[in-house]
């Protein structure tokens, strides 16, 4: 990793330039870079960092109707180009929001790929309805925690897993049973689940599919062609990317301005200590929150 200084791209149709402010840095960074997503992205290094943001728009291209200079927005940057750990970025309209004056730009940034993520799971693959029971395994990670507002904001009863340390502040975000991943053995549970969510990643499909009543969905983060082929043909198991649109980043910018949807911000850095704390936390950095580059 390192700095460049780069040309902006004037942005095309259906695109729009934005003045980056804050970055809020995810596990995708690293594993774009590492070249695990490469038969999406393509072969070709080096290639620009970063997905999350909020800033200013700078400009517009043809088309865009839902944005001008001077709005304040959040969002994602394109899978293919990156691009957010810089001064600005180029993005496709659909992928950002108006962000509301209630949410600061710091708070904005750490919504996008965590609450894209929930809502693609949630709503897109597992079509969650009001008093259905979800169980988030990880539900204190930044995706697991997303995932346990938005389930609740849609009228779901949530219960979930994560270290013990973590429980009091699991019971504080409203879930009905909160377990501790390392003492409890989940296939023993005696409840089931009409949504079980791997949100950390960690849990054997086989375990997830144990947990889920007669007509539940079990959502993998952790996607591989096998597992692709078997979410094509199982009506149970789901395998989840983040893939963004507009209809979502305005629901999450309307849950966050009246604040049901709020993720704490851990550690904020220049850019130019941004190479140190993305190495940090790909290495295993644990800062109660969302790691955030302050760019503007």
């Amino acid at each position: 990793m390192r700095l460049e200084d780069f040309a902006l791209d004037e942005p095309g149709n259906g695109q729009v330039a934005v003045e980056v402010k804050f970055a809020a840095i995810n596990p995708i960074d690293w594993k774009l870079r590492n070249g695990l997503m490469k038969i999406i992205t393509g072969k070709a290094f080096p290639r620009a960092m970063g997905m999350d943001f909020s800033g200013t728009v700078i400009s517009v291209g043809t088309g865009v109707t839902r944005f001008r200079p001077g709005d304040a927005v959040f969002g994602m940057a394109r899978l293919k180009q990156g691009g957010a750990f810089g001064s600005a970025v180029v993005t496709n309209e659909a992928f950002l929001a108006l962000k509301p004056d209630e949410v600061s730009f710091e708070n904005a940034a750490c919504l996008v790929t965590p609450g894209v993520t929930a809502w693609n799971g949630l709503v897109d693959k597992a079509r969650l309805a009001s008093g259905q029971h979800v169980f988030v395994n990880g539900c204190l990670g930044a995706v697991g925690e997303t995932t346990v507002q938005v389930a609740r904001l849609l009228g779901a009863t949530v219960s979930g897993s994560c270290s013990a340390g973590g429980m009091p502040r699991a019971r504080a975000l409203g879930l009905r049973n909160v377990y501790d991943y390392r003492t409890t053995d989940l296939t023993r549970l005696g409840e089931r689940f009409d949504v079980v969510y791997d949100t950390a990643a960690t849990m054997p499909t086989a375990v997830g599919l144990g947990l889920l009543g007669e007509n539940g969905v079990f959502l993998d983060l952790n996607p591989t062609p096998a597992k692709f082929v078997r979410s094509m043909v199982s009506r149970k198991f789901k395998v989840v990317l983040c893939s963004a649109r507009a209809e979502i980043l305005d629901r999450v910018a309307r849950a966050a301005s009246k604040g049901s949807l709020r993720l704490p911000v851990g550690a904020i850095v220049p850019l130019s200590e941004a190479v140190r704390l993305i190495g940090e936390l790909e290495a295993g950095r644990k800062i109660e929150g969302k790691g955030l580059i302050a760019v503007g």
